[in-house]
């Protein structure tokens, strides 16, 4: 696709976003003031949700992977990243859709730089609100879609509010049908007794992610064997319960960033072995180092009153 013009509809789309943008923004105080400063902005989010606004000039995430489903609106600037296999661009007003456990970097394809808003979502919401029927996959990473864009801009636009636990379970609903619907073929019902032996992992798991976790936990917990466990689990939610386990690690540690702990005693609070294992998981995972993360939270943090 020859993406060098924007045509009137992508222009107007953008337009649309942006000026949502700037609504959601009136408020937050300063919040990288300089066009030239990278930031990532981050939202407080109910459990299994993460909402950010990244900007970034030129390179912006090494290759990485994580647990979540990646799903965003890039509202200036042209992003690029490589994602199976192939590189790929999102315009502003352009959807883009990540799989859980998929390898893939990001950044701006031009020197203007770029904006864009994510939303990170943990499969388990959404498979609570699918019944029971597999995880939507989409073959395309950037979709073209306004009803689309407009369920996920009523999430993404007001970053300086907390979302209720209503609006969360409408939205999820709308954002589960967008996403079926660019799927391209029906979910697959997971067996039942799969999805529960998987559902009692992940919740034991989150209750005990700041310490080491043996298999014979978890195979006395499910009644399933570990080897069959970890088959149902990936069926489930498209990582392996390590995985699981460490991700939810990493999600403590990025609150505790936020909250301004020191990175020694976030390695060890969170559950990680040293800081040196924590560092090395937290680039796995997101693409850049925890000083990194924590450098580019901490310049986007609004001015004191």
């Amino acid at each position: 696709m020859d993406h060098s013009r924007l045509s009137p509809h992508r222009e107007a789309e953008g337009d649309d976003a942006l000026e949502l943008d700037r609504q959601a923004f009136e408020g937050l105080g300063r919040l990288c003031a300089d066009a030239a400063e990278n930031c990532i902005i981050s939202a407080s989010d109910p459990a299994g949700m993460e909402r950010i606004e990244a900007r970034f000039h030129g390179s912006a995430f090494d290759l990485h992977r994580h647990d979540t489903y990646a799903i965003g609106v890039t509202l200036q600037g042209v992003q690029t990243f490589r994602y199976r296999g192939a590189a790929r661009q999102s315009l502003p007003g352009q959807i883009i859709v990540l799989h859980p456990d998929e390898m893939h970097d990001g950044g701006a394809g031009t020197e203007d730089g770029l904006r864009y808003r994510m939303l990170y979502l943990e499969p388990s919401l959404m498979l609570d609100c699918l019944g029971g029927a597999s995880l939507p996959f989409l073959g395309e990473a950037v979709v073209s879609d306004d009803a689309f864009c407009a369920t996920l801009l009523s999430a993404l636009g007001p970053l300086q509010q907390e979302l209720d636990e209503l609006f969360v379970d409408d939205f999820l609903t709308q954002l589960m049908q967008s996403l079926a619907r660019h799927a391209g073929q029906p979910a697959k019902p997971m067996a039942r007794t799969a999805w529960r032996a998987a559902a009692l992992a992940r919740d034991y798991l989150t209750e005990n992610v700041t310490r080491p976790v043996r298999s014979g936990e978890l195979e006395a917990i499910t009644g399933l064997d570990r080897y069959a466990l970890s088959r149902h689990f990936r069926a489930a939610f498209s990582t392996s319960p390590h995985r699981f386990l460490v991700m939810r690690r990493l999600q403590r540690a990025r609150r505790m960033i936020i909250a301004g702990e020191p990175l020694a005693q976030i390695a060890v609070e969170a559950g990680f072995t040293d800081q040196s294992h924590f560092n090395r998981q937290f680039k796995k995972a997101f693409g850049m180092t925890p000083g990194r993360w924590s450098s580019l939270i901490r310049d986007s943090a609004p001015a004191a009153a």
